[in-house]
């Protein structure tokens, strides 16, 4: 395992992390999408050097499981001969239908690109941790709110024209504000941030600068110039508070420090699935307009698939026309480019293959990790007891239910409703925290889907007229839901 990537890190495809079914690696295509070939045949390598397992995380990634050092290399070798780009250094991150959306507020591509050249020019690449992730939001159809990041930028109409909502740790509800600037502030504001957290060292989060210098980001548009970048740090000094106003906020400083505490970012990855997803913003599953036509969103259950289903499912897509198809956070694929008349034809074929088809299907409610056998961590099968509960329970599911493997909690790093939990106990069950959180009672692994119906039938019962499946569960308490779970 030392060979490899250590737990913890982002499993690139240079860098593959050991799991509990072999070697995995994750890759972002740098076009953004792929043509239909071109996925076809990655998915063919996957089948020739991997378990035939791939997924699309919580954050838009491809990943292949079950790689060996040896056929590892064999995929990379193979990426490359297919001429398939693949993004490297500090994740900086836009949305799927970034330059399409005929919605969105601005194009987010540009800016995110000024970002990474300023990251790379300032060699902080190498001095930030593998997790340390940007965000740049246009806004639209499918927004990144749902995503967690160190720095955030989000495209904002103003009086003064379009401007960026800068704001740090965090997703799009829970994120610190800093500042609303133009598009040359706001890059400034994002790499300084960048450079406070690489000079506290590669574990280091934005959640770990201190209220001083969270208040010197929030004054830097109108304090500072570019020349200064490299002199901002813990240990050089901090840009002097020339204002004392927010930018954003309007408030004293000391306000604005009180109301910029830093949350905790997101949870352990481990080689499974990216964290990062929270409640809730549009799923990427449906109809989407976008510029010259449509793209037809299809959801991977759980965010993983045989490749097999995959390459069936792109080549009725590339037989109907497709001309793109783009990985979209939310564990989901985006076709684009088929004629209006093929939707209804690639959707029945994604449904018969099993694809989630409709954002009301009950598994985009229930977050799940790979589990046993395929993580060496899981103590349960999360995606066998997830599969029972969707089927038997879709009826009460108006809350997110997280099955995880351990207590690390990869697939739902926030509180969730209701999470399962695999541990030497068995399948404890935890009520409205995170998976890290003491279960309040457990029951076999084997048998913790139906201590969820067992759950589900309390709340038919005892759920008032108009009330939700959510808030009568908050009504019935911790306890008397535990109590529920663990009968026999």
């Amino acid at each position: 395992m030392n060979a490899f990537s250590r737990r913890g890190a982002c499993p690139a495809l240079s860098a593959p992390m050991q799991t509990g079914d072999g070697l995995l690696v994750r890759l972002n295509p740098v076009a953004g999408g792929l043509s239909p070939k071109l996925l076809i045949a990655l998915a063919e390598s996957a089948v020739r050097h991997g378990n035939g397992i791939m997924e699309v995380t919580a954050r838009g990634s491809l990943q292949i499981r079950g790689l060996t050092a040896e056929s590892a290399a064999l995929l990379t070798a193979e990426v490359d001969a297919l001429g398939i780009a693949v993004r490297t250094g500090v994740p900086v991150e836009t949305g799927p239908l970034a330059g399409i959306d005929p919605r969105e507020i601005a194009d987010p591509r540009p800016m995110a690109e000024r970002i990474r050249v300023a990251v790379e020019e300032a060699g902080l690449a190498t001095r930030l941790g593998p997790k340390v992730a940007v965000i740049v939001d246009g806004g639209g159809q499918l927004t990144l709110d749902a995503v967690t990041a160190d720095v955030r930028l989000a495209a904002t109409r103003t009086d003064v024209g379009i401007q960026w909502r800068v704001s740090v740790a965090g997703d799009g509800r829970t994120a610190r504000p800093l500042a609303v600037a133009d598009e040359d502030a706001a890059r400034d504001i994002a790499v300084a941030a960048l450079r406070m957290v690489a000079e506290k060292g590669r574990e280091a989060h934005t959640r770990d600068l201190s209220r001083r210098q969270l208040e010197s980001l929030a004054s830097w548009h109108s304090v500072a110039p570019p020349s200064v970048l490299p002199d901002i740090s813990p240990s050089r000094g901090e840009i002097a508070l020339l204002s004392l106003s927010s930018p954003i906020l309007d408030v004293e400083t000391e306000v604005l420090g009180a109301k910029l505490p830093i949350s905790p970012l997101e949870g352990e990855m481990s080689g499974r699935t990216e964290g990062g997803a929270v409640e809730r913003s549009r799923l990427p599953v449906g109809i989407f307009d976008v510029n010259n036509g449509h793209a037809l969103g299809i959801g991977l259950p759980y965010g993983s698939m045989p490749a097999d289903k995959i390459i069936g499912l792109v080549q009725k897509a590339l037989a109907l026309g497709t001309a793109e198809v783009r990985l979209a956070p939310g564990r989901a694929l985006l076709f684009l480019g088929q004629p209006a008349d093929a939707k209804q034809s690639l959707h029945d074929t994604a449904a018969t293959l099993g694809f989630v088809t409709s954002p009301a299907d009950p598994r985009t409610r229930i977050a799940a990790c790979p589990g046993t056998p395929a993580c060496a961590s899981g103590r349960i099968a999360t995606r066998d007891i997830a599969e029972a509960i969707a089927a038997e329970n879709a009826d009460i599911l108006d809350f997110t239910l997280h099955v995880s493997g351990c207590a690390k909690g990869c697939a739902h790093p926030g509180p969730a409703a209701l999470t399962i939990v695999g541990g030497e106990n068995g399948a404890g069950l935890v009520v409205n925290a995170t998976a890290k959180a003491l279960p309040a009672g457990y029951r076999p692994g084997y048998d913790a889907a139906r201590g969820i119906s067992r759950v589900a039938a309390v709340i038919r019962s005892a759920r008032f007229q108009g009330e939700t499946a959510a808030a009568c569960l908050t009504r019935l308490g911790p306890a008397g839901i535990a109590e529920t779970y663990k009968q026999e």
